[in-house]
């Protein structure tokens, strides 16, 4: 019993503590996942970044996450979407 309150405890220290930051850093993940993505593939899309070369040389660390990636993409809302669904 006081074992699951020691615990319980803790992860309300933790929650209190480092919830924000916590989700700051998978904010900043994300969008530096975004940058590596489109300067990779950008040239599938018509965007230039890095010589063919250099994007190959990268190809495979962004292979795996191709699928993951385009999957958030094609999720993400406009602002306009968000002011509708206050309403």
């Amino acid at each position: 019993m006081l074992n699951g309150f020691a615990k319980a405890l803790k992860e309300v220290f933790l929650g209190l503590t480092l919830y924000g930051p916590l989700q700051d850093l998978q904010v900043k993940s994300l969008h530096h996942e975004h940058a590596f993505m489109v300067v990779t593939i950008g040239d599938l899309v018509g965007l230039s970044v890095f010589q063919p070369y250099y994007s190959l040389r990268l190809l495979p660390y962004a292979v795996p996450h191709v699928k993951t990636w385009e999957r958030r993409l094609l999720r993400e809302r406009d602002i306009t979407d968000q002011v509708k669904d206050v309403d």
